[in-house]
């Protein structure tokens, strides 16, 4: 029998068991480009950036009714929240470092790394 180990660091300031799926099977899928850019966006901002959601089982993404075409399932999305900004904040950031798909929540803000963003270079929407 194999332990799977979730708190390996997967950048300097970010452990893999942050983007396994909330179901509790200890899956991870996650695009280097994410963990990469959130890095980038620790390093930019001295704050630490709390993964609410990231990698999304099909099963699990469509248990919660996520979009069938999630970025989550891709392991290209992260649902995040930094203390003392707002989504909408972090959404600006998130533009200004690249992210090609970011949405705005209420209580956090939705960034990805899409392969096929939109025309402008990343897609862009707010469900508040």
């Amino acid at each position: 029998m194999f332990k799977i180990v979730t708190d390996i660091n997967v950048s300097k300031n970010f452990k893999l068991s942050e983007f396994v799926c909330k179901e509790g099977k200890n899956e991870a899928l996650y695009d280097c480009r994410l963990i990469m850019m959130l890095q980038e966006m620790r390093e930019k901002i001295g704050r630490p950036i709390i993964i609410n959601s990231g990698y999304r089982s099909p099963a699990y993404n469509k248990k919660i009714n996520g979009s069938p075409k999630s970025q989550h399932i891709l392991g290209k999305a992260a649902d995040i929240r930094i203390v003392g900004f707002s989504p909408e904040e972090i959404a600006k950031l998130a533009v200004k470092m690249g992210f090609t798909g970011i949405g705005i929540y209420d209580t956090f803000t939705h960034v990805d790394v899409r392969d096929n963003p939109h025309p402008r270079g990343y897609a862009y929407w707010d469900m508040r």
